[in-house]
């Protein structure tokens, strides 16, 4: 009988370990072929939420309407199906496509990965019932589901991606699920032909069956499920949007998320904590709306807060879950209404949000409802208790209220796609008025709307930037030719205010919003004196596809936000990117980013391709002022040339860089942004 558990629990950590271990692995091959976007996460997770979905109801449905024999024939021949679908690497007919991104990306992962993920989805419910038909009670086996599903998520940024090529990350993942196939496939028919547990000895272990779950218990299921994964969606948009652009942010939400789990539905469950699910709620919406005040922005304070608001109100709900679980009889059917709520609450949040809501305004309405939800329950206590429980509730409302009239009241537009959530705000006294576009906390370019100074570039792009000092250089050694300028990322259009007569400029922006905005709310773009063209798409898609541009200067400018398009800096991209520079061309890229220092993984790929690099660390005495609309920026300059680098205004302010990173350069199959990552912020 104990190796008969064992096997179980075995078969049921390796098929959550795995569960969670295929989310980044098979995201990190896609990111690159939808632009590096932050929603592709987004779009992924409710994917898998989907898929997940339909494992349990499988699961219901095989343990519902088969016999156990049947069960066990059924599942292990989907097992052997599945091993059949290995590899789990996406074709790459999926870069060209057309559509809706997001239609795309979810046929993509049907593809790739649907049935291995369909089959390990339905493991846990499916095998908690057959151990619950012959053991005891399934249900700390749930909290065993979830704590290996965390070390699956930890085990990929900190052991996978530095150690592994994409490739070997694919295989080895293949590799581990046929050992699950194996030891499943075993359990299954172990579970059939034993004998299990007395009826004496399962009525010493079990509580007696009680009635039907009622309509109402099943709904708060539903309700609590979708509750905890909306607001896991929702404060990890924001916190990647607003407190802490940087790559793999979204670890420490899942993780809390799943640790919620772990400790509701342990042993010793945790359900007392939760009267301080709407106490750190409200810690978390003041931190919204003082954030996008200006009077909260430190990552240290405020990131912190963030990710208690979160593991407390995940908390609640998943301790309200564990607390109303139903006899075993039923375990399938409250799986299924968990798992549905699951799948609503990321359909809401990374789907019906981008379409339905302008704003990022999906974390507040959360709060909201968690708070109301919290004081709805407690109605009827009497005394301190339900005061606490009513002021807090209509607190959190009242402040979430707040924060959707403040963004909408400071914001002149406000527009929402897959790529992004933008909105264009007119800041500064009337004399130094400045309309500027932001992504969450991120400024993507500024204009002064005085008309005398309405074409001078700012933000990152001044007169004393790594950019603007590239531009003046080339012009130097092509005195008789205008300028050819590419830009990988559009923003505001700033960088069309260096184009000349008879030279070109070409943009590549992916996010067709962005160059909406660039053109309604900007003139940068209409009063240049060159030609100006923009290429909608992937930069590095289209620029695969186009002949040789003769570009003078071509100018890498997405590293700035939350999500790092790591296919933008590897040495492939490098080589395409040389292949449009004519001869004396310089290549630059913008690095500016409070999060990730990229000059190492820079300094890496110019020894590999013997380019000679530099940078130019700006820091304008304007910049000093809040109030500034110049902006601090770091260049990376690199030239085939190294005569290139040498006039004295180069030589001034351009800088070596750091060390190279120890290993080769980052390649497609292989790039760790963790090891760039640093969190200090400034």
């Amino acid at each position: 009988m104990k190796a008969k558990a064992w096997s179980f629990q075995l078969s049921i950590a390796l098929s959550s370990f795995l569960l969670f271990l295929v989310q980044p692995i098979i995201a990190k091959q896609i990111l690159p072929w939808f632009g590096g976007a932050a929603s592709v996460w987004t779009t992924c997770l409710f994917f898998f939420q989907l898929i997940l979905l339909l494992g349990y109801l499988y699961a219901h449905a095989v343990v519902r309407w088969l016999p156990p024999r049947q069960q066990v024939v059924l599942h292990v021949g989907l097992l052997g199906l599945s091993i059949l679908s290995l590899p789990i690497v996406a074709s790459p007919s999926w870069k060209a496509g057309v559509g809706v991104p997001a239609f795309r990306l979810l046929a993509l992962l049907m593809t790739t990965v649907g049935l291995p993920y369909f089959i390990l989805s339905s493991t846990s419910p499916l095998l908690q019932a057959w151990y619950a038909r012959s053991m005891k009670t399934p249900y700390r086996l749930f909290a065993l589901s979830n704590a290996a599903s965390l070390a699956g998520l930890l085990v990929f940024p900190f052991l996978f991606e530095p150690e592994f090529a994409i490739p070997q990350q694919a295989n080895l993942w293949s590799a581990l699920f046929i050992l699950f196939a194996l030891v499943c496939a075993a359990t299954a028919v172990s579970s059939a032909t034993g004998n299990g547990a007395s009826a004496s000895q399962r009525a010493d272990i079990e509580p007696p069956i009680s009635s039907h779950p009622s309509l109402r218990r099943a709904m708060m299921w539903l309700i609590f499920s979708a509750l905890g994964s909306l607001t896991l969606v929702s404060i990890s948009a924001y916190v990647a949007l607003n407190v802490a652009s940087a790559p793999l942010i979204w670890i420490a939400p899942l993780a809390i998320y799943l640790s919620t789990f772990i400790l509701a539905f342990g042993d010793r469950p945790y359900r007392g904590w939760t009267i301080a699910g709407p106490a750190m709620g409200l810690s978390a919406a003041i931190l919204a709306i003082y954030h996008n005040a200006g009077w909260v922005a430190e990552f240290y304070f405020s990131l912190p807060l963030f990710m208690l608001g979160l593991f407390f109100l995940c908390l609640y709900c998943h301790g309200e879950l564990a607390g109303r679980k139903p006899h075993p009889k039923y375990l399938t059917t409250y799986y299924i209404l968990i798992s549905l709520g699951g799948a609503l609450g990321a359909l809401i949040g990374s789907v019906f949000a981008p379409l339905v809501l302008r704003g990022n305004f999906e974390m507040p309405i959360a709060l909201a409802i968690a708070s109301i939800l919290f004081a709805w329950q407690r109605r009827r206590e009497s005394g301190v208790k339900r005061g606490v429980a009513l002021a807090l509730s209509a607190t959190i409302v009242t402040l979430a209220a707040a924060q959707i009239g403040y963004e909408i009241y400071r914001s002149r537009v406000l527009a929402r796609n897959f790529y992004s959530a933008l909105r264009i705000i007119d800041i500064g006294d009337a004399q130094n008025r400045v309309r500027r576009m932001e992504h969450g906390g991120t400024p993507h370019g500024a204009q002064y709307l005085d008309q005398a100074r309405q074409k001078l570039p700012i933000t990152y792009y001044s007169a004393t930037s790594g950019v603007a000092i590239a531009i003046r250089r080339q012009r130097e050694l092509n005195s008789r030719a205008p300028l050819a300028i590419g830009v990988v990322g559009l923003g505001a259009g700033t960088l069309a205010a260096y184009g000349e007569a008879g030279g070109r400029i070409c943009f590549y922006e992916i996010n067709p919003q962005v160059v909406e905005l660039a053109r309604s709310q900007f003139t940068y773009l209409s009063d240049s004196k060159a030609a100006v063209s923009i290429e909608l798409g992937d930069a590095r898609l289209a620029l695969e596809k186009q002949p040789p541009q003769s570009f003078d200067v071509l100018v890498v400018d997405a590293f700035t936000g939350d999500a790092i398009p790591m296919h933008l800096l590897t040495r492939e991209a490098i080589q395409i990117y040389l292949k449009h520079l004519k001869r004396g061309g310089v290549l630059l890229f913008h690095i500016s980013n409070r999060y990730v220092d990229l000059q190492p993984a820079l300094a890496r790929l110019a020894i590999e391709e013997h380019l000679v690099a530099k940078i130019v660390a700006d820091d304008p005495e304007e910049a000093i002022d809040e109030n500034s609309p110049i902006s601090p920026s770091d260049w990376v300059l690199m030239a085939h040339d190294r005569n290139w680098m040498e006039s004295p205004e180069i030589a001034d302010e351009a800088e070596e860089l750091k060390p190279p990173h120890v290993g080769p350069a980052w390649t497609d199959d292989f790039n760790n942004i963790l090891s760039a990552i640093h969190l200090g912020g400034s």
